[in-house]
């Protein structure tokens, strides 16, 4: 499938190479909002100014007294799908963004840590739960959000479980239980899915995706 210019796709891809994907009209990455906000450098103080470097193609926010040039990339979310005895352990979210909708245990990685100790650490912060995290389920790149999404399978070591400061209620569900409509956020959905196909065929894949901030669920396979 050809995507007109200026265009992305949307699509999901299991370890096996099947692939679907949907055309989204996107601006092209530079003439994107991400660094809008930035006025002052982080290294002197003086005012940056946004041009693009020599021997770079894409602008950056560039301080001329000092010299700085900075660079803002994709943050890094990591989480997983804790597991016990079939039931899958959610959180009610108690922060914006999407306060009061219901994810897996999820955050940004932190410096020094790897992948999997993130999402151990996020797990027993937003629902005191100490898991055992197995294998990698998704990579979700969420282009509005500057954001790359990385969720591991997991298993819950004991059934101990509560909400920490960012979690109204965290509970453990059974697949049917799994309140769709009020997920918060499309990675979870794509993740959550991905893991309930997989348990049910017995396989253990991982999937890559690409969203845009607020598109719909991506295609089902």
């Amino acid at each position: 499938m050809t995507c007109p210019l200026g265009a992305r796709t949307r699509r999901y891809e299991g370890r096996s190479g099947t692939t679907v994907q949907r055309a989204l009209h996107l601006h092209p990455p530079h003439l994107n909002s991400q660094n809008a906000a930035m006025k002052f450098c982080s290294e002197c103080g003086n005012k940056v100014v946004q041009r693009v470097p020599p021997g770079d193609h894409l602008p950056r926010f560039v301080c001329d007294a000092c010299g700085t040039i900075h660079y803002q990339n994709p943050k890094i979310v990591v989480g997983c799908v804790p597991e016990h005895e079939g039931r899958i352990l959610l959180c009610k979210r108690a922060i914006e963004p999407r306060l009061g909708f219901w994810t897996v245990p999820a955050g940004f990685m932190e410096n020094g840590e790897t992948l999997q100790q993130g999402a151990a650490r996020e797990c027993h912060e937003e629902a005191m739960a100490r898991v055992e995290i197995g294998s990698l389920l998704s990579l979700v790149t969420v282009i509005g959000a500057h954001q790359v999404h990385a969720f591991f399978r997991a298993r819950l070591l004991e059934p101990t479980y509560g909400p920490g400061p960012e979690s109204l209620e965290v509970k453990l569900v059974t697949p049917e239980e799994i309140p769709w409509k009020d997920i918060a956020f499309q990675s979870t959905v794509f993740t959550l899915q991905r893991y309930l196909e997989d348990r049910a065929a017995g396989r253990e894949n991982h999937y890559f995706a690409t969203l845009e901030r607020g598109t719909p669920r991506p295609l089902a396979s």
